[in-house]
């Protein structure tokens, strides 16, 4: 086995557990996706294999050391290409060997890697990185860049265990199917967490992560889908079954009290006419009281245990009801010019972005799409339709709008606020606490979680918090902007959060490499940047 945890256990700074009691395996060589819904710890455990964070209890055991290529949210913008790579001290040391300072220190930390230039230019150049600087931080590049950064290190290094979290994250199309290449050509064991249906139906084994287990499923998605899928129906059956035998129960129940009353009544008329001694009418009325005690007390017994598996059913369906959104529409008529840009570009450093300049309308009710590879300059793009930059060259109108843009990072949560924090901050509708408690609740954010901290969230947590701030505001958005929004959304919620945004009233500016959201929400235009 490449990857053998026992035991394995995981709490937060504050002490609320993460999971615990995980047992679980991944043969050498295997293909395998880690699967569960938001915040249930996927990226976590990775880290743990990883040796980024400890356990709480368990260990892990490794047959080689893996090389992790985490999920970013700007944490590594400080990085430069080659730390990103992990290859910055082998670099520095075989420069410094070739400029002559022929150091102990400096062999031994190249190792031998004299051709580690040319692999670090050929891993670049396969990511089609090779106009990038081996200095230039990340902040700079694009988030496809910075994932595609982090993929080249694999090569470079051909670790015997790589661990991959949500790798397809901001890849265009041509980047995603590079990935695909590589995992399929891959030697290596892999492990990867990922909410692409597509990269997830390449592996042979799909794990799924709950609080106290992992279970294994032999197969990729699409069949772990199925299994889940009938494991669901019956549920479904399960929970018909249990509410008709409660509803039985109950009128057994209350027919067996009234046959008992009914009893006792005539059982006190004969007792009258026969004038029996009062000793012994007293007993048989204490015999009788104690036979309808016990008989209630058995049909209570029967009611509580079905009233339990009741919740416990539901419950376990509850967990497959995710992210229920209802969207308020726009004020603004439709048709209304909100965005009219006229022969724009930018320009970093001395080159323009766009090789041609763009022309474009955005009416109020439009769904606009803006594609193109990474790096070409789409987000850029957002912040000059809002207002945020100024063109370099040419016009751009921006008439007065309100809009909500999510953006890769989710910059509008204040990382230092807590969640409950954190939508109070938006409640604009002037929303009573029991009622923020209760969006948080539907949300999925049950009472535990009100006091975690924005920082500690994963990803998809910070998309359906940043869509719980979206429901209490006292305004609907005219324009709802978009970066990626299903990047760290499980599957269930990307369904729901796709039907939400396809009753919305108002218009989208949207960024997305997921051709499946982009036709369901049925996007109208399309602005293709080279």
């Amino acid at each position: 086995m490449s990857i053998v945890a026992t035991s394995l256990a995981y709490s937060h700074p504050n002490k609320e557990v993460l999971f615990q009691n995980l047992h679980f395996s991944v043969p050498k060589g295997a293909k395998a996706s880690l699967v569960g819904n938001n915040g249930v710890g996927k990226s976590t455990l990775l880290q743990l294999l990883a040796g980024r964070v400890p356990p709480a209890s368990g260990e892990v055991l490794l047959a080689e050391r893996p090389y992790y290529v985490p999920q970013h949210l700007g944490q590594y913008d400080a990085y430069t290409v080659a730390q990103a790579m992990g290859v910055a001290e082998q670099l520095q040391a075989l420069q410094a060997i070739l400029a002559g300072e022929a150091t102990a220190e400096n062999f031994s930390r190249l190792n031998e890697a004299w051709d580690l230039e040319e692999r670090v230019q050929a891993a670049l150049s396969f990511w089609h990185l090779q106009h990038l600087g081996l200095s230039q931080p990340l902040h700079e590049l694009s988030g496809g860049e910075k994932t595609k950064v982090f993929l080249a290190g694999a090569l470079v290094h051909a670790p015997a265990i790589i661990l991959l979290d949500e790798p397809s994250n901001h890849l265009d199309a041509e980047s995603r199917q590079l990935l695909h290449d590589f995992i399929g050509r891959s030697k290596a064991t892999i492990l990867v967490v990922s909410h692409d249906r597509a990269l997830l139906n390449l592996v042979n084994l799909t794990l799924e992560l709950t609080p106290t287990a992992v279970e294994v499923y032999g197969g990729c998605y699409s069949f772990y889908r199925e299994q889940k899928d009938a494991r669901l129906a019956a549920l479904h059956a399960q929970l018909d079954d249990k509410e008709k035998t409660l509803h039985h129960a109950q009128q057994k129940a209350r027919d067996v009290a009234e046959q008992r009353h009914k009893q006792e009544a005539r059982g006190k008329a004969q007792g009258l006419k026969k004038a029996l001694p009062r000793i012994v009418a007293g007993g048989l009325k204490s015999k009788a009281q104690q036979s309808s005690a016990k008989l209630k007390e058995a049909h209570a017994d029967k009611i509580n245990g079905i009233t339990q598996e009741l919740h416990q059913i539901r419950g376990q369906l509850q967990e497959h009801q995710i992210l229920k959104i209802d969207l308020a529409k726009s004020d603004l008529h439709r048709g209304k010019t909100l965005i009219e840009a006229r022969a724009i570009n930018f320009t970093y450093g001395q080159e323009p972005l766009w090789q041609k300049p763009l022309s474009f309308q955005v009416r109020s009710g439009d769904r606009m799409r803006l594609a193109g590879r990474n790096g070409a300059g789409k987000s850029t793009l957002l912040k000059l339709m809002t207002g945020s930059l100024t063109p370099t060259n040419g016009k751009i109108f921006v008439a007065d709008f309100e809009y909500f843009y999510i953006d890769q990072d989710y910059s509008l949560l204040d990382n230092g606020l807590t969640v409950f924090e954190q939508v109070q901050h938006f409640n604009s509708r002037g929303l009573l606490e029991h009622e923020l408690k209760t969006v948080l609740h539907y949300q999925q954010f049950p009472r535990e979680a009100w006091d975690r901290q924005c920082a500690g969230l994963s990803g998809g947590e910070k998309l359906k918090l940043l869509l719980c701030c979206l429901i209490v505001r006292n305004n609907a958005p005219d324009v709802l902007i978009l970066d990626e929004p299903t990047n760290n959304l499980d599957v269930h919620s990307q369904e729901v959060l796709t039907a939400a945004i396809k009753d919305f009233g108002g218009s989208i500016l949207l960024i997305s490499h997921d051709q499946y959201f982009v036709e369901a929400i049925g996007v109208d235009v399309t602005l293709e940047l080279a």
